[in-house]
C-alpha cells in the first residue's frame, strides 16, 4: 500500500477509536443512572398504589353516605 493510503486508514481508525471511547463513557454513565431511574419508578408506582387505595376508600365512604341518606342501606 502506498504511504498516503496507510496514513488515511490510520487517521480513520484513530477517529473511530475516539468515537468508541466516547460512546463507552456515555454507556457507563447510563448504566450508573439506570438503578436510580428504576428506584424512582418504583417509588412513583408505590405512591400511585397508595393514592388509588385512598381514592377507593373515599368513594366507598361517599357511596355509604349517599345510601344512608337515601335510606337504601341500614
Amino acid at each position: 500500500m502506498n504511504e498516503k493510503v496507510e496514513s488515511l486508514i490510520l487517521e480513520h481508525l484513530r477517529g473511530m477509536r475516539a468515537d468508541m471511547a466516547s460512546m463507552t463513557e456515555e454507556m457507563t454513565g447510563m448504566r450508573a443512572e439506570m438503578p436510580i431511574i428504576r428506584q424512582h419508578m418504583a417509588g412513583l408506582m408505590a405512591a400511585q398504589t397508595l393514592h388509588d387505595g385512598e381514592i377507593a376508600g373515599l368513594k366507598v365512604s361517599a357511596l355509604d353516605r349517599i345510601e344512608k341518606r337515601l335510606e337504601l342501606a341500614e
